[in-house]
């Protein structure tokens, strides 16, 4: 599997643990966008977990609210200090 796919699949289980400890949320959206948010994380975003207030850093909008669970997954996978 590549490292993509195992990425991706991670942020799938991340996702899903998290709704279901929380009992709430929706697992749908982490689910289905996990491997666009994983290219888009990975080859596009100029992000650095070592200096999250860099003000030149992009930033990555998910205006569902159902997403958020994608959003803190790929956060904690990066090593962004939640």
């Amino acid at each position: 599997m590549s490292s993509r796919k195992t990425l991706a699949n991670a942020l799938r289980a991340l996702s899903m643990d998290a709704v279901q400890k929380a009992k709430s949320g929706h697992p749908g959206a982490p689910m289905g966008m996990a491997d666009i948010a994983e290219v888009l994380w990975r080859d596009f975003l100029n992000h650095n977990p070592n200096n999250p207030s860099w003000a030149d850093r992009d930033r990555f909008v998910l205006s569902n609210g159902h997403g958020s669970m994608l959003i803190y997954s790929l956060l904690h996978l990066s090593g962004y200090d939640l």
